[in-house]
Parts: structure tokens; sequence; C-alpha cells
């Protein structure tokens, strides 16, 4: 049986750091049927001229270095619409592949019918030094953010709570098809794509940690929840199109927990409009307990509440 054409649409913004050893892990998969497809955001440093000394050697990568920085929604789809695979994997280049990655998740998609169009798998977080820091799922569940790993309707899951890890997802082609790519009007990619994807396709779960993430000070993960977080207002539009997609009470629950979470983060972190906004939508579909209320009073008062939010944070989840 013929091998599936596997794209992998590599991201680049300011990783002259990095690229190198991002690409390298892709060229070497093990895997051999794959289409390399780089696409550089306007990077500002030596990413391109990196990039390209790497498209010298392999000729075969196709380099698409944008003209102005359009955010990685825009990005990836400039990317995706010059695609061809049958399973598209969305890299940025600050992270690295495990070399059996695509191999091992052929393989296990190939299991399953085409009602499953997302697969992910565990991950390894390291430092800007490449240095271990810990697993996705071990810290989840040591944290008891999640007690066990959702997998096949994983709608409500992906309404109420974090669990997958973006960049160790392989999707399925028609996946991205019927969801016409990212949405590119958001500051941000995954929630709104759990949120679409899971509402048509079922999620896959491979317990094998097959992708390097790297956190460093410029991570997208390191400006949520700061005063003036451009980020929640992306998150406040996918939660009304979830108010759209909901079908059952379990679903609609899952969404105020969502709502919930997103209001005492936004009070906390100062993000006084963005807070208002989820209290108004919370009312469309519960009466707000006391404490939402009195949330919603704290937020109108203006309170420097953000050093406190960070002091927890720093204290729950180191």
């Amino acid at each position: 049986m013929d091998k599936p054409l596997v794209t992998i649409i590599c991201l680049c913004y300011n990783h002259e750091r990095f690229v190198r050893e991002a690409i390298a892990s892709v060229i070497n998969q093990t895997y051999q049927h794959i289409e390399i497809i780089v696409v550089d955001d306007a990077s500002t440093d030596n990413s391109v001229s990196v990039i390209t000394s790497i498209v010298s050697e392999f000729p075969h990568i196709q380099f698409l270095p944008l003209g102005e920085n359009l955010g990685n929604c825009k990005a990836f789809n400039k990317g995706l619409a010059l695609a061809n695979g049958k399973f598209i994997i969305d890299l940025s280049t600050d992270d690295v592949l495990h070399l059996e990655r695509v191999a091992l998740q052929v393989d296990y998609f190939s299991k399953y019918d085409s009602s499953y169009g997302v697969l992910f798998t565990d991950a390894v977080y390291i430092d800007e030094a490449g240095n271990f820091m810990r697993h996705h799922f071990e810290y989840l569940i040591a944290k008891k953010l999640i007690h066990k790993i959702p997998q096949g309707d994983v709608f409500a899951d992906l309404l109420s709570t974090y669990f997958v890890a973006s960049p160790t997802m392989m999707v399925r082609r028609e996946v991205f098809d019927q969801l016409q790519g990212y949405d590119e009007s958001l500051a941000y990619e995954d929630f709104d794509f759990w949120v679409r994807s899971s509402r048509h396709f079922k999620y896959v779960y491979l317990d094998k940690a097959l992708t390097y993430i790297r956190k460093s000070k410029k991570s997208l993960s390191t400006t949520w929840y700061v005063p003036g977080d451009t980020q929640l207002y992306s998150t406040y539009l996918v939660c009304l199109k979830a108010l759209s997609l909901i079908r059952s009470e379990r679903e609609r629950f899952a969404l105020i927990l969502r709502i919930r979470y997103e209001i005492r983060q936004s009070v906390l972190s100062e993000n006084h409009w963005d807070a208002d906004l989820f209290y108004a939508l919370l009312k469309q579909l519960e009466k707000p307990s006391r404490m939402y209320t009195t949330l919603s009073l704290l937020n109108k008062m203006r309170l420097p509440l953000s050093g406190i939010r960070q002091i927890y944070h720093r204290l729950r989840f180191r």
C-alpha cells in the first residue's frame, strides 16, 4: 500500500537560533514521504538567511518568505494553500520533532477511520538551551488539571479544559478543508481549531512523547493573562462560536466552565473590558452566582490585582 503524503508546514518568526534544528528534525524523519513547506512571517532577525542556506542544500523544500508580518493564522494558511498532503502538521520552528514522529503517527492513524480527524500525543517541554523541563501529560495530571486523557468526541472536554498540546497534532487534510484553514480574524489558532474541528471530527491519542516543545521568554504562552492581553478577545469570539455549536446540557455546562475561568483570569489580570464581555456571555447561559457577581463588581472598581494573580500562578504551576 502506498504511503500517504504528509505535509509539514514550518512556521518561522524570529527563530534564527532554532530554525535549523527544527527543519533538520523534519528532513531526518524516518518516514520519507514528506512535503516540507517553510513559511517565514517577515522575521526581523537573520531567520530568512538561515532558511535560505538550508533550502540551497535541500531544494525540495518549498520556502515562502512573507513580505509583511501576518500572524500565525494567516501565515499558516499561506502554507496550507500550497500543501498536497493527506495529513498536515503545523510546526513552529522553535520546536523539534522526534525522528520517528511522522512514521508512528501515520501508522497509528491508519488504524482509525475517517471520522477521526486529529491525532495528538504526549510532548516534552524543553528550555531555550534544549534542556528537559517536563512531560506534558505527567504535569497536567500531577497538577490535577486533568484526571484522564479524553479521546473520541472531545468537544465538551476541549471547551472546558486545556489538554491537547497543539504542536503534537497530526490532522487529516479533510479537517482543514472543512474548516477552511485557521480563522484569520483571530490572534491565535488552537482554541478555535479545537472547538470547530471537534464538533465534526473525533480525536485519538497516541501515548508517546514525539515532540519537543520549546518554552522561551518569547513564547506565545508567556503573554497570556497579562494586562492588555490581546488574545483574550479572540478567546471570547471562540466562546461565541461555541455557543452556537453546543448540542447538549453537558456541552452547555462545559462552556459555562470555560467562561467562568476566563472571567476569573480576566479580572485578576486587569483585562477589564474582556471580563465584562465574558460576564455578559455568562449571563446568557446561567444566572451568575454570588462569586461571579462579586468579581464583576470588583472588575468595575479597576483594582490592581495582576500581581496577586502572578504570585498565585507561580506557586500553583511552578
